[in-house]
């Protein structure tokens, strides 16, 4: 080999080596909800924040005012940050698995109401907490009546293209990741899918296994946030509590190793409490480091 194709290897692999590192950021949009960003500020303001500090999109909540839905997508417009989703705010007090039927009634009036702020705002789904088990109502009624109320919502969720993302919370439910795929699955809609809390998992599983296992056909959109689970001296017990990211137990480079593999693409919106600037600021630079692994 001559010096001068010595240098054309070395310069091509170097050209070959440099897509390679620039890949490793994952393919993720950063979100953040509205209930995040100043209040006092306008809608306008408080989107233009959320832009200037690195998001790349904003989640909703349930809006039945509709003269406030229309200045949320006035803000949106003129900001060009997408609304990408929308969180039902209804679904704790008024959960699908109720036995009153006056509950489920209010729960599904809100699912409703959330479906049409997404398409009023150019969103892609609505988050929803399918069910609570309590003392009132058993596993197997959750489950079902559950089934049974979104399976009526699935009509509407697919003529106004709007996909119904189920999440996993603290509701002690779907409480492994193959009855979670399984749940989703039950539906046979593209209109229904998963909304993956990577922080909420910590609790009684591993991220990254359940990202594995629901794989990027399940998952519609994802939730960052994290928590330690760690002694408390007063209580003498562990106390779980939600932490910024990067200060909690969640192994993130797991996660991206995870969303790497099963080449998920969407939108990835941060559930924490909210600050002013200079506080979202860092936080928006912490997702960066979760996306550059």
């Amino acid at each position: 080999m001559t010096r001068r194709s010595a240098i054309t290897v070395t310069a091509s692999a170097f050209a070959a080596a440099a897509p390679l590192a620039a890949a490793t950021r994952l393919p993720i949009k950063k979100g953040i909800l509205t209930s995040m960003l100043p209040k006092e500020m306008t809608w306008k303001d408080r989107f233009q924040l959320a832009k200037d500090v690195g998001f790349e999109a904003i989640e909703g909540q349930t809006e039945e005012d509709t003269a406030v839905e229309a200045e949320m997508r006035k803000a949106s417009e003129a900001t060009g940050l997408p609304i990408h989703s929308v969180m039902n705010m209804l679904h704790w007090q008024f959960p699908l698995s109720s036995s009153d039927p006056a509950a489920v009634e209010k729960s599904m009036k809100g699912m409703e109401t959330s479906i049409r702020n997404a398409v009023a705002w150019g969103g892609t789904t609505v988050l929803l907490v399918p069910g609570v088990v309590n003392p009132q109502t058993g596993y197997a009624d959750a489950y079902k009546r559950s089934q049974t109320q979104i399976r009526k919502l699935i009509p509407l969720a697919e003529k106004n293209k709007i996909i119904i993302a189920v999440e996993n919370v603290w509701n002690k439910f779907l409480l492994s990741p193959m009855e979670f795929a399984t749940y989703v699955d039950s539906f046979q809609s593209p209109w229904v899918k998963a909304y993956f809390d990577v922080g909420n998992i910590l609790l009684y599983g591993f991220p990254q296994d359940w990202i594995r296992t629901l794989g990027k056909e399940r998952i519609a959109k994802v939730h960052l946030k994290d928590f330690h689970n760690r002694r408390n001296q007063v209580v003498r017990a562990n106390v779980p509590e939600f932490v910024n990211l990067w200060d909690g137990d969640l192994d993130w480079k797991e996660v991206h190793a995870a969303f790497t593999e099963i080449g998920y693409k969407g939108f990835a919106t941060v559930e924490l409490r909210g600050g002013d600037e200079k506080y979202l600021r860092d936080l928006s630079g912490r997702v960066d480091k979760i996306l550059n692994g």
